[in-house]
C-alpha cells in the first residue's frame, strides 16, 4: 500500500470515530436517556473545553519528546477505551466525565493527524499543497460512512453507536504505529520562551483591531456550528411523535438525510475558489453566515413529508455555512501574519471556533432550549428553537460587514488568485 493509501485510510477512520456518535449522540440522549437540554449543552461543552487546551500541550509533547505518530495512536487507544465505557454510564454527571475523558484524547488526534500527514507526504517528496486535499476529502466522506452505518443499523437512539466507534479507535490507534515515523523536531537545547511553546504569542493579535473583531466573530460561528451538531438529528427524531410522520424516510433514516450536509460540504469546497476570486474573503464570509440564517430558517418551517425539501435544502446549505468562513478564515490567517506566530495564529483561529465557540453555544443553547422552548410534557418547541438560532446568526451577519474592514495586499491576492 502507497503512502496516499495508507493516509487516506488513516483519515477515513479518524472521521469515522466522530461521525459514528456526534449528530446522533442527541437522539440517545433525549430519545433513550430523556435527560435534560442543560445537561446536553454540558456534554457538548466537553469539545470546547478539550479545545482550548489539549492540542497545544500534545502539540509540545510531539514537538519535543514523543514521535507524532506514537502519540496519535495512544490518545486514539484511550479514546477506544472511553467510548467503550460511555454505554455503562447512569447517570448525566458521570457520562459529562467520561465524555470529557474521550474528548481529551480524541480532539488533539484532529491536528497530530496533519502533523503526521504533512510529515509522511513530504517524507516520500510530494507536494503537501497539491496532495493533501485529495487525501483529506476521505476524512469527510469516512463521517458520512458513519453516519450511514448508525442510520441503517438502527442505532441512532443505541449505546451501540459508542461500541462501533469503539472499535474503529482502537483499530486506528494500533494502525497508527505502523506509519511513518514523525520525530519531535525541536532540540530540547533549543530556546524557546514558555509563551512560543504554547502558542500564546499570538494572542498578541488581539491587540490588533480586525484581528480582534475576526476572532469573535470566529467564536460566535463556532458556536452556530455546535447547534447544528448538536440537535439536527435528534430534531427529526422527534417527528416519530407525530403520527403523520413516524413512517418518513426521514424519520426512519435521519443521520442519512443529515448526511447530505457532509456531502455538501465535500461539493462547496471545490467552489471556494470561484467565490474568493469573484467576491473576496470578507464577502465569503458574509455569505458564510447567510448561510446560516438560511440552514436554521429551513429547520424551523421543515418537516419530513411536504416539508421534506426544505430539510435537504438546510443540509445543502450547509456546506457553503460551514466551509466559506472555515476555509477563507484559515487563509485570512494564513495571509495576514508573520511567519513566526502563524501557526499558532491558525491554532487559535481553531480555538476560538472549536473551543470557546463551542462552549458558548453548549451552555447557551442548553439554557435556551430548557427554559424558553421545553413544554410542560417534555416536548420541544423546535419551531422557535430554529428561528431563534436563525435570528441569532441574521444578527451576527447585519453587524458584520459594518465592523470587519480591512484592505486586500499583496499577499492575500496572491492567495485568492492561487485558491
Amino acid at each position: 500500500m502507497n503512502i496516499k493509501s495508507r493516509l487516506i485510510l488513516m483519515n477515513f477512520m479518524q472521521f469515522f470515530i466522530w461521525g459514528a456518535w456526534l449528530l446522533t449522540i442527541g437522539a440517545y440522549w433525549f430519545q433513550n436517556k430523556q435527560w435534560s437540554g442543560a445537561q446536553f449543552g454540558a456534554i457538548f461543552s466537553t469539545m470546547g473545553i478539550s479545545a482550548i487546551f489539549m492540542p497545544a500541550l500534545t502539540g509540545i509533547l510531539s514537538d519535543r519528546f514523543i514521535n507524532a505518530e506514537k502519540l496519535y495512536g495512544i490518545m486514539h487507544i484511550g479514546g477506544a477505551l472511553t467510548l467503550l465505557c460511555l454505554p455503562l454510564v447512569g447517570d448525566p454527571s458521570t457520562f459529562f466525565w467520561v465524555m470529557l475523558l474521550n474528548m481529551i484524547f480524541y480532539m488533539p488526534t484532529l491536528s497530530l493527524s496533519i502533523t503526521v500527514a504533512y510529515s509522511a507526504l513530504k517524507g516520500s517528496n510530494l507536494d503537501v499543497v497539491k496532495d493533501y486535499p485529495p487525501i483529506r476529502i476521505w476524512g469527510t466522506i469516512g463521517f458520512i460512512a458513519a453516519l450511514w452505518t448508525v442510520s441503517l443499523t438502527h442505532n441512532e437512539t443505541s449505546a451501540n453507536q459508542f461500541y462501533i466507534a469503539s472499535g474503529v479507535a482502537l483499530a486506528l490507534g494500533l494502525y497508527s504505529f505502523s506509519l511513518p515515523k514523525c520525530p519531535p523536531q525541536l532540540r530540547l537545547s533549543e530556546k524557546r520562551s514558555f509563551t512560543e511553546r504554547l502558542g500564546l504569542n499570538a494572542f498578541a493579535l488581539f491587540r490588533t483591531p480586525r484581528f480582534a473583531i475576526f476572532f469573535a466573530f470566529s467564536m460566535l460561528l463556532g458556536a452556530a456550528l455546535q447547534l447544528t451538531n448538536a440537535y439536527g438529528d435528534t430534531f427529526l427524531h422527534d417527528f416519530e411523535k407525530v403520527d403523520a410522520y413516524k413512517d418518513a424516510v426521514a424519520v426512519r433514516y435521519p443521520a442519512i438525510i443529515m448526511s447530505i450536509s457532509q456531502i455538501s460540504e465535500t461539493l462547496f469546497i471545490l467552489a471556494i475558489p470561484f467565490f474568493l476570486r469573484k467576491f473576496g474573503i470578507k464577502y465569503v464570509m458574509l455569505f458564510s453566515m447567510l448561510a446560516w440564517v438560511l440552514r436554521f430558517g429551513l429547520f424551523a418551517f421543515g418537516n419530513p413529508a411536504a416539508g421534506l425539501w426544505m430539510i435537504v435544502l438546510s443540509c445543502i446549505v450547509y456546506g457553503m455555512a460551514f466551509d466559506f468562513f472555515n476555509i477563507s478564515g484559515s487563509l485570512f490567517v494564513e495571509t495576514q501574519t508573520t511567519p513566526a506566530i502563524r501557526g499558532s495564529a491558525q491554532g487559535l483561529f481553531m480555538m476560538m471556533v472549536n473551543g470557546f465557540g463551542a462552549l458558548f453555544g453548549s451552555f447557551a443553547s442548553g439554557y435556551l432550549i430548557d427554559h424558553y422552548f421545553t413544554l410542560a410534557d417534555k416536548t420541544k418547541d423546535w419551531q422557535g428553537i430554529w428561528l431563534t438560532f436563525a435570528a441569532y446568526a441574521l444578527i451576527i451577519a447585519i453587524i458584520f460587514p459594518f465592523v470587519f474592514r480591512y484592505k486586500h495586499n499583496a499577499a492575500l491576492e496572491h492567495a485568492i488568485k492561487h485558491a
